[in-house]
């Protein structure tokens, strides 16, 4: 039996431990918080925070792990990159992981490469740069941390007069206390899940996405088909393998958000490298394209055969974050029968005693409502209408 190390024990990564355990494997998870739920179905586990490479390499030689692996969070790319290299499992290379987690770099990367549509950037690693790079900025641009995940820290800016404080507001998300400023695009949000394995890149699904208004811009739900044209479906391929060529992604699960402009423009907006959060592996690629995402994932950090073929039924499929409204829960709905009822899933954390927080980013979001259809407005439809069925019988103190 082999052992695969999952870094971070929160919801969403329960969702893959849950998978390498039907699929035989042993999972030992690592995560700083003390009660993370990802420890009580794990074979083994210990706190160690996951962007603590040395702890966790340690961790993992002790242990002889077979494969390494995070998901649906950025905080720990860099902690999985170095331990697969260290032990010789497979993995993404530590110089391309660097590089993936420094929004600027990736950037500049994908400028020089022609990867996109997108125009230069600028990278802020102290208010003092400003004066410099202000008269060289055209607005609005996109302020974003370097190393952030989640939208946390991102903001439009229209005026010069608000670049400093949507400079300190991004700074406040990054890890290294470090910004990027890059053109702001007008445009339609979509998301793009791929796979490289053995040098081979499979584009695994291009799903279409419901965003916040600004001045936050986070996920409120996926969906499956994209309702793009296959030629611009091609387009948005072709802009993806070019961007893991410049970025020599050899190895792994990579998530992109792209911005599609009023006139077809590609731009691609964001990078991860590890699976995509909101459910994305575990229920929108799988059920929107009969792809085993999460199965050939595991499979790839341990060295197992993959295939990325789709196999079975695969229908349209949409998501909705529950995003609610504020306030400590009193009482809780019969989720069972609501997901009877309306044909539903509903994932959620909620507890009597919670604090739902109000929505700024994922992080505030308190579970998921997944639904298909034959078609994929029906299924949009009826997952907002389960969210919105949900928020309102929530009893709040």
């Amino acid at each position: 039996m082999k052992t695969l190390l999952l870094l971070g024990g929160g919801f969403l990564q329960c969702f893959v431990i849950k998978k390498a355990k039907e699929l035989g494997y042993r999972v030992m998870v690592l995560d700083a918080d003390p009660n993370a739920m990802g420890f009580q179905m794990a074979d083994n586990y210990a706190v160690i925070n996951i962007v603590n490479e040395e702890a966790c390499l340690k961790y993992a030689q002790e242990h002889k792990v077979d494969g390494v692996l995070t998901a649906a969070t950025d905080f720990s790319v860099l902690t999985m990159s170095r331990i697969a290299e260290e032990m010789h499992l497979p993995g993404i290379n530590y110089k391309a992981a660097k590089r993936i987690k420094n929004k600027a770099d990736v950037r500049k990367c994908l400028f020089d490469a022609k990867a996109d549509d997108t125009g230069y950037s600028f990278e802020i690693d102290s208010l003092d740069q400003i004066p410099q790079i202000l008269p060289r900025v055209k607005f609005p641009v996109m302020m974003k941390p370097c190393d952030g995940s989640g939208s946390r820290g991102a903001s439009r800016v229209d005026e010069a007069s608000d670049f400093e404080k949507a400079c300190v507001f991004a700074m406040s998300g990054s890890i290294t206390h470090r910004a990027v400023a890059e053109p702001f695009v007008e445009g339609k949000e979509y998301g793009v899940e791929s796979f490289v394995d053995h040098g081979e890149i499979h584009i695994l699904g291009i799903m279409q996405k419901d965003m916040t208004l600004p001045p936050y811009y986070a996920e409120l739900g996926h969906a499956i088909p994209s309702g793009l044209s296959p030629k611009q479906e091609e387009r948005i391929s072709s802009c993806v393998r070019k961007a893991l060529l410049a970025l020599e992604v050899n190895h792994g699960s990579v998530n992109m958000d792209l911005l599609i402009g009023d006139n077809g423009d590609v731009h691609i907006v964001d990078i991860g490298a590890r699976m995509g959060g909101n459910l994305i592996g575990s229920h929108v690629i799988p059920i929107g394209t009969g792809v085993d995402y999460m199965g050939n994932m595991i499979r790839a950090a341990v060295g197992d055969p993959t295939d990325f073929m789709s196999h079975g039924q695969h229908q349209p499929v949409a998501t909705k974050l529950l995003a609610l409204t504020p306030g400590k829960v009193k009482a809780l709905p019969d989720f069972k029968t609501i997901e009877e009822e309306y044909k539903v899933k509903i994932e959620h954390h909620l507890h009597v005693g919670d604090a739902i927080n109000e929505y700024h980013t994922n992080l505030d979001g308190c579970g998921y409502v997944v639904a298909t259809d034959l078609d994929v407005k029906c299924a949009i439809e009826r997952a907002a209408m389960v969210k919105k069925t949900i928020d309102e019988l929530i009893v709040r103190e």
